[in-house]
């Protein structure tokens, strides 16, 4: 098929769903992509930071961190995608063929489904950490690598089924008005799939508190038994519960409140007839507010974690120190190093190692 066959054909479906116009009018970038590209920079730098904080702290060298990585390498993949997506949008749509279309759409799908499912992966292992109480040894980082993998490949299988033929170039009465060239059918499948995750999501969390404020009440009643003072012991397991349900909260309200619109809209998508929803033109704010989620991920499952929010926050002075202009004199810097080194040798090195298994999953929640 010639050149410009293809841009018709892209013309001709973004004319039936009543996009074409709009598009044709968005010549240039406005200022409301480049914010948008502004956070997805944002979004590329503080996941960089996460990947190299987990890369060159050891003790981070766990499943849980791994999946943390994993999630971080998703939303990063996000905002560069995203900012490929903005800058190849608007009248840039009609130099594209039907192929260069389909990966620009989904590879953003890819992104997207592939950070959904790994906040569903880290979801999952929390809960198995809480059933059994103990941190996942080494000996199962082949099992978290596998269910890794699992995770880019069923994210790539997904965004990549409209290529495969799952499209509507041969039917267009089922184009979707958000997504010209993706079929109907296909956009209620993922908005299916992603719900049925949001919905296993907000089950897992809920189950992990139910979990933690159960064995903090029975950790207290075993003190209370053996006669010691119950005022202190309730004290510390209600600070710990109202810490978790915090984290919780947190969690389960940004991701809905980040997705839901999306999922809402997606759905209007596939229910309204052709240019009978006016709101349907407006997605970008839709999934712009998704991508955003890929932002707060970074700060919610990393900061919130003190031992994280450490080891971040050094990794993000010496990032800083590398750019700083060095000093001809260095001589002082020897005597705080060693006086440093000194310090560091005098400390427990086993002294996490004491800290209990519901302390750490506390932690790292």
């Amino acid at each position: 098929m010639a050149e410009s066959s293809y841009s018709d054909l892209i013309a001709k479906h973004y004319n039936y769903t009543g996009k074409f116009r709009k598009t044709q009018q968005d010549s240039g970038l406005k200022a409301d992509s480049v914010v948008f590209i502004i956070v997805c920079c944002f979004i590329i730098l503080e996941n960089v930071l996460v990947l190299t904080t987990i890369w060159r702290t050891k003790k981070f060298h766990k499943p849980m961190y791994y999946f943390i990585g994993n999630l971080a390498l998703s939303d990063l993949l996000a905002g560069v995608v995203y900012t490929a997506n903005i800058l190849l949008s608007g009248a840039n749509t009609y130099k594209l063929t039907p192929t260069q279309w389909f990966f620009r759409e989904g590879s953003m799908f890819v992104a997207l489904a592939a950070s959904v499912f790994s906040l569903l992966a880290i979801a999952i292992e929390r809960h198995l950490t809480m059933l059994k109480m103990k941190l996942h040894n080494s000996g199962n980082t082949c099992r978290v690598f596998l269910l890794i993998s699992t995770v880019w490949m069923i994210a790539a299988v997904l965004g990549g089924l409209p290529v495969m033929g799952w499209n509507c170039i041969r039917s267009m009465a089922q184009c979707s008005t958000v997504l010209p060239l993706y079929h109907k059918t296909y956009i209620l499948f993922c908005t299916t799939v992603f719900s049925v995750i949001l919905m296993a999501i907000v089950v897992l969390y809920a189950r992990i508190y139910a979990l933690v404020r159960t064995r903090s009440r029975k950790l207290v009643f075993r003190k209370v038994s053996n006669g010691r003072s119950s005022s202190g012991a309730n004290s510390k397991s209600s600070e710990k519960s109202l810490a978790l349900l915090k984290t919780v909260i947190i969690v389960l309200s940004c991701f809905i409140a980040c997705w839901a619109p999306l999922f809402i809209l997606l759905l209007l998508d596939v229910a309204c007839e052709t240019l009978r929803c006016p709101i349907l033109y407006k997605a970008e704010w839709f999934l712009a507010l998704a991508v955003l989620n890929s932002a707060m991920n970074p700060l919610i499952y990393t900061l919130t974690s003190n031992e994280m929010r450490r080891a971040f926050l050094k990794t993000l002075m010496c990032c800083t120190a590398c750019f700083r202009p060095r000093s001809k004199f260095t001589g002082p810097l020897v005597g705080a190093e060693f006086s440093r080194s000194k310090s560091d040798n005098s400390s427990h090195p086993n002294r996490e190692e004491a800290e209990s298994t519901a302390a750490n999953v506390m932690s790292s929640s």
